[in-house]
């Protein structure tokens, strides 16, 4: 341990023997920790940062994208003048995703039934 691991260490531990670590909230629950193991170690404090400040990495916003379309277009009837668009937004999202290597399974549930059903009805 460290200097200051070690002077860390023992002003916990007299905080403790004092009791002032006592009645706080979240006493004797488990905390939830972030599993950031893929993120590498030189990078895990600035992206803690950047996630507790509200912005996210480009993919992920992009992901958040996706869905918000998605659920836009689930909502969307085939004929309404804005399906087209934002079926093209959509795609242009996708093939950004898979262009990154983020695995876009995520969009196939309903999106893909949506799509199919407008080709059946092109197809006519």
């Amino acid at each position: 341990m460290s200097i200051i691991d070690l002077w860390a260490e023992r002003h916990i531990q007299e905080s403790l023997h004092k009791g002032e670590l006592s009645q706080l909230n979240g006493e004797g629950k488990p905390l939830h920790l972030e599993d950031d193991s893929l993120v590498p170690p030189e990078l895990r404090a600035g992206y803690r940062l950047l996630k507790n400040s509200g912005y996210l990495p480009a993919e992920l916003q992009q992901r958040k994208d996706a869905l918000t379309l998605s659920h836009l277009l689930q909502g969307l009837s085939v004929d309404d003048p804005n399906y087209v668009n934002v079926s093209k937004q959509l795609s242009l999202l996708e093939l950004k995703l898979r262009q990154a290597g983020v695995n876009t399974d995520f969009l196939q549930g309903e999106y893909s039934q949506a799509i199919s059903t407008h080709m059946a009805q092109t197809d006519k």
